[in-house]
């Protein structure tokens, strides 16, 4: 239906409302990192490896229960409920931590928040897949990941804007006695309650996802409306058609004996293994330990702060990059570009640790770093899993790679600062190399191209083989 007039403006609101949801996981699971030398003093953590890596990983455990609940609660309640409660958990979230005054409410909260990262993570990229064209949908999915971008880097200029200039060898007590000690980290967590109430505000003017109503006979006539408000009527009863096409053929009600299925077991594996990938390609310990990574390379704390920011515009400039590409270069050129760059750039970034060289060269080759992620794995990994999944299973089976990505990344998260110890910034980042590597193998034997394919297409030609 090339010849479709689409309603862009209905389309392009629907999908940034939604795509809320992956700036407030941007700015929550990022905020950590600038916040981090301040409310370690605070909580007397400094120098405790385990509580230290427990206050940064804390938020994943929650990210893995919104995960897990997402992809069962979103197949019978529907997409847009689950992002309305993903919108007041990031609410509690950052009203709570920014008032913890002891670390175990410090953690609660942090958690709590998790469970709504867990959520919109899932929800967002699946939910705008399920209402966009298949011509568009690589673009307008990677609207999430643009979306995670700006929340990243909102954090970023937050958190260096909020925080007080921090003299060059001050002590661990000179910071806990200081504005920044006592109330700046603070206010890094509150700033998110603006755009999480402004998202929960918004998404009860969002519509039910039209693929969710037409699994349900009683529903059918509002996904009709639904699509013939983007696409037309010859457009709703195309794609209406298709989707009950895809239903009928599946057959039975989703549940767990469908996974013994050949084509959709295949699938499932290949969601797995690319959602772990994503993470230990090792880019985001870079967002989460910038301090010790630039600490390593010989800045101190404030210019820390300021280069945290430049990565961060690096990262929003590169997202653009591959949004208007995955539409024509195809999923797999962008993922086999990922792989193959960042195996190439760790390599350098070892060795330049290795060697002791710090200050520019080091941070040219982290830009660089999260240039190539950013235009590639970061947003063609959501794109590929919000579109292989079937539609009768898609949220759940969407939830299991969610869910292995976030316990990947719980792993990565937690196991840094002791790979750090262990291999030392060179040995971690060859690690990292080498994981490279053997995901571009993988994407290049395994992963298909669905570029330009409607779900329902994606569906039929990916689950009878």
């Amino acid at each position: 239906m090339s010849d479709t007039k689409y309603n862009w403006t209905y389309l392009i609101s629907i999908s940034l409302i939604s795509a809320m949801g992956g700036l407030l996981f941007g700015y929550d699971y990022v905020v950590i990192g600038g916040a981090k030398p301040f409310y370690e003093p605070y909580f007397g953590i400094t120098g405790h490896a385990f509580l230290q890596g427990w206050a940064m990983s804390c938020a994943l455990m929650g990210c893995l229960g919104g995960a897990v609940i997402s992809g069962w609660l979103s197949d019978r309640l529907g997409r847009k409920k689950l992002l309305i409660l993903a919108a007041g958990l990031f609410v509690a979230a950052s009203i709570g931590t920014g008032s913890a005054g002891s670390f175990g409410l410090f953690v609660t909260f942090r958690i709590l928040g998790g469970i709504g990262i867990g959520l919109a993570s899932n929800l967002s990229p699946m939910y705008i897949a399920e209402i966009t064209p298949g011509n568009v949908r690589g673009r307008f999915v990677s609207i999430n990941q643009l979306t995670i971008v700006i929340g990243i880097l909102a954090a970023q200029l937050i958190n260096w804007r909020i925080a007080k200039p921090v003299q060059a060898g001050a002590t661990t007590a000179d910071i806990l006695a200081s504005w920044n000690g006592q109330t700046g980290w603070r206010w890094m967590f509150y700033a998110c309650s603006v755009p999480s109430v402004l998202f929960f505000i918004l998404m009860w003017f969002v519509p039910e996802s039209p693929r969710w109503l037409a699994k349900n006979l009683l529903y059918r006539p509002k996904a009709h409306k639904i699509l013939a408000r983007i696409g037309g009527n010859d457009y709703a009863f195309a794609e209406l058609a298709s989707i009950e096409q895809t239903l009928s053929e599946s057959g039975e009600k989703a549940n767990l004996r469908l996974l013994k299925q050949p084509g959709i077991s295949k699938l499932l594996l290949l969601g797995i293994v690319l959602a772990i990938f994503q993470q230990w390609c090792g880019i985001n310990v870079i967002f989460n330990y910038a301090q010790e990574i630039f600490s390593n390379a010989g800045y101190s704390v404030s210019d820390i702060l300021f280069n945290i920011v430049i990565t961060g515009c690096v990262n929003l400039a590169f997202t653009f990059i591959g949004m208007f590409t995955v539409d024509k270069l195809g999923r797999k050129a962008l993922m086999l570009l990922g792989a193959g760059g960042l195996a190439g750039i760790y390599a350098v970034v070892g060795t330049l640790y290795f060697l002791h060289i710090q200050g520019l060269p080091l941070l040219i080759m982290v830009v660089t770093a999260i240039a190539c992620y950013a235009m590639s794995l970061a947003p063609v990994t959501w794109v590929v899993l919000s579109e292989i999944f079937p539609n009768r299973m898609r949220g759940t089976l969407m939830s299991v790679a969610t869910f292995s990505l976030w316990a990947a990344c719980f792993i990565l998260t937690y196991t840094f600062p002791l790979l750090n110890q262990l291999l030392k910034a060179s040995g971690t980042f060859w690690l990292y190399g080498c994981i490279c590597i053997l995901g571009f193998i993988f994407i290049l034997r395994r992963l298909p191209e669905t570029k330009g394919k409607s779900l329902e297409e994606i569906e039929r030609e990916f689950t009878n083989h």
